[in-house]
């Protein structure tokens, strides 16, 4: 190495950097105009992939990058499932808008820590004001805290953690959260809360006997009689009631629990209320929204996630507390190496005081992008279209002979695939009817002609259209409905 001049490896001249980068943004956007006419996946098995990738030992040397980009390009591009295919309908993960796409690519160009403002300025405020776009959108206060995050899972973490540093009953950041003389905290959710729960009282030291689960409704609601009782008996056993999490939008159904009633339960019992909006919190002002969702606007603390209907590539959640400062004393710790200059005027925000990472990528850019490019009216219209092509679907479903319509909220549509001849109101049908749609998703799944998942519902097993895609259309949920009959006479026919 010369005592002025460094070659390394890794660097581009701007001239390869560009053409590479044209030639990438080139076969991206081809991507994009060709998901009408492609597979939503190739459906290849895991041996066929890691077969295209080699089993070699990390090389010694290195490649040309072009080349390396290119095909890199060709394993990506044309080896994957495509979350933007207007028939790919399973989980709820949102179709990336493009201006999220180049917003990434921007974001890893400047490459800021988004911890501390001094490392990430114009990044920093961004993300504050992207957080409050976002509460703005779902009618929450604009001047709650926030912080964005991975996703859904982490943006409950960071509200289930502020509601245990508020709501214990002695100084958990010093004590813990298990002791013999203190009694048990308890933690109340549907039987149908997504698994973070668990993950949540596992990590965080209350241990999943923590999570009272309360059975469900025909309409997969939780029972808020039985709620009620289930609190009774913990503090009469000397436990101490820490929260509820009511669900904005379940994963496997959609449902969305009576969010009022429960917010009226906590102000009256002194506990917090967390919405688990990660789905459904966005589509609380949206045309054809359900009533309850409005009452996300009184929770303590709201998880939602940008990427699945703010259609933002992944990852991106968001976690909004109603106090900022409960946020901020949940998670700030200042040891000397964090000191960084305030500077003059308003002091600036340092993400890492307000969740669990330090080190942070700026996420905010390719939500803000999304936020500016549409607007509130705009983006409130697409997830109104996204829940009535779910209630279309149901309609298909419901009027066609071999079809089920099972249930249906915000934008999940589950139903099933029914011989003819099959009673379906007789128990003793249940198990061959499970085994017939579990047979129907693996061939459509595989198939690359549309993309569902599943749920099952008091026992059964259903198909399950989730639309958070802003290229899917009435035809693409008609072809589905369709498809799945095809498929059903196939895997009864043994063919």
């Amino acid at each position: 190495m010369s005592p002025t001049d460094r070659i390394a490896p890794l660097n581009l001249t701007s001239a390869q950097f560009r053409a590479m980068g044209h030639d990438l943004v080139n076969a991206i956007a081809d991507l994009l105009d060709s998901f009408g006419g492609r597979p939503d996946t190739t459906g290849e098995p895991p041996a066929a992939i890691r077969a295209l990738l080699g089993q070699g030992s990390l090389p010694e040397e290195g490649e040309d990058p072009a080349e390396l980009v290119k095909r890199a390009t060709e394993l990506v591009l044309e080896h994957s499932l495509y979350n933007g295919h207007p028939r790919f309908l399973g989980y709820i993960t949102g179709s990336p808008h493009p201006i999220g796409i180049l917003g990434d690519m921007l974001a890893a160009a400047v490459n800021p820590n988004v911890a501390g403002w001094n490392l990430s300025p114009m990044a920093s405020e961004m993300e504050v004001q992207t957080v409050r776009w976002i509460a703005e959108l779902i009618g929450y206060p604009a001047d709650c805290g926030g912080i964005l995050v991975s996703g859904g899972a982490m943006a409950n973490y960071v509200g289930f953690l502020a509601a245990r540093h508020s709501k214990t009953p002695w100084p958990i950041r010093e004590r813990g959260a298990a002791s013999a003389d203190d009694g048990r905290l308890r933690v109340y959710c549907s039987a149908d809360t997504h698994t973070w729960i668990q993950k949540a009282t596992d990590m965080f030291g209350l241990g999943t006997a923590a999570v009272r689960w309360i059975r469900t409704d025909p309409e997969g609601r939780m029972d808020l009689a039985a709620l009620e009782r289930r609190i009774e008996t913990d503090r009469a056993a000397g436990d101490h009631p820490l929260m509820v999490v009511g669900t904005a939008g379940a994963v496997g159904t959609g449902a969305v629990d009576r969010l009022p009633v429960i917010a009226n339960l906590c102000e009256d019992q002194g506990l917090w209320f967390h919405a688990d909006g990660a789905y459904g919190a966005l589509a609380a002002q949206a045309p054809g929204a359900p009533p309850d969702l409005e009452a996300i606007c009184r929770a303590d603390s709201v998880a939602v996630d940008p990427h699945k209907w703010l259609y933002a590539p992944l990852e991106a959640g968001c976690a909004l507390v109603r106090d900022a400062e409960a946020l901020r004393t949940t998670f700030s710790y200042l040891p000397p190496y964090y000191r960084f200059d305030e500077g003059d005027g308003e002091a600036p925000i340092s993400f890492f005081e307000y969740g669990p990472q330090n080190s942070r990528g700026f996420r905010a850019l390719k939500v803000w992008l999304g936020l500016k490019q549409v607007g509130r009216r705009a983006y409130l219209e697409m997830i109104g279209d996204d829940m009535a092509l779910a209630r279309h679907l149901y309609s298909v479903v419901d009027k066609t002979d071999e079809l089920e319509a099972l249930m249906h909220h915000l934008s999940i549509t589950c139903f099933r695939y029914v011989p003819p001849g099959i009673d379906r109101s007789d128990p003793e049908n249940r198990d061959r009817l499970n085994a017939i749609n579990e047979a129907v998703l693996a061939r459509m799944q595989a198939g690359g002609e549309a993309f569902v998942s599943n749920a099952v519902i008091d026992g059964v097993y259903a198909l399950r259209g989730c639309v958070t895609n802003f290229r899917t259309t009435r035809a693409d949920v008609e072809a589905i409905a369709e498809l799945t009959v095809r498929l059903g006479r196939e895997v009864v026919a043994g063919a």
